[in-house]
């Protein structure tokens, strides 16, 4: 099962990767962009602010999604995969461009293949303000509390959207709370 944890930057994806790791040992541990090595080198340039346009951007968050779904989530698709973001990144991050011409491009790029579960992690904005003052920003984070907030918006519409099943969980729970409802929902008590 291809399982997809998304959320916006602070919202605590590594902490929980991390913790599932330990939960799932025989799982395989995934990430966009930058789980290949061209992927890597893609999300150098991106991250980096190396795109002088939005077009731009999305292709090269395009590209390293292509080469992930067929070096790492393909080969694997008979495993457990966690995956820290998936097209649904793509999608949401692509917002200035209309949803129905990403959502295309990013099934192009995915061969159609996408999550079966995925968590999303929410934060609120003060929570958020809180956050990214206490860390160094990169180019996308620069871009403001706003503008993060209104990607997790579209995050939480492409999901809808996708008809993928979910669980949206507020990030600020402990985090012992937050991976004890990953679990849950990951691998439900019969």
């Amino acid at each position: 099962m291809y399982i997809a944890i998304e959320g916006i930057d602070t919202a605590g994806k590594t902490t929980q990767f991390e913790l599932l790791k330990q939960a799932y040992k025989d799982a395989v541990f995934t990430k966009e962009p930058g789980a290949t090595k061209l992927g890597f080198k893609l999300r150098e340039m991106a991250l980096g602010g190396e795109a002088k346009s939005k077009i731009t951007e999305m292709f090269l968050f395009l590209a390293d999604r292509a080469e992930h779904i067929e070096e790492v989530i393909k080969p694997n698709m008979d495993k457990l995969i966690f995956s820290d973001r998936s097209l649904v990144s793509g999608i949401a991050y692509a917002k200035d461009f209309p949803m129905e011409m990403t959502l295309v491009l990013n099934l192009i790029a995915t061969s159609n293949t996408i999550p079966k579960k995925v968590i999303l992690l929410e934060l609120s904005k003060e929570e958020l303000i809180y956050r990214l003052s206490q860390k160094e920003n990169d180019a996308i984070e620069l871009r403001g509390v706003d503008y993060l907030i209104d990607i997790q918006n579209q995050m939480k519409k492409t999901i809808i959207k996708l008809g993928i099943d979910y669980k949206f969980i507020d990030a600020k729970l402990n985090i012992e709370q937050i991976h004890k409802e990953i679990k849950e929902f990951v691998s439900p008590p019969n």
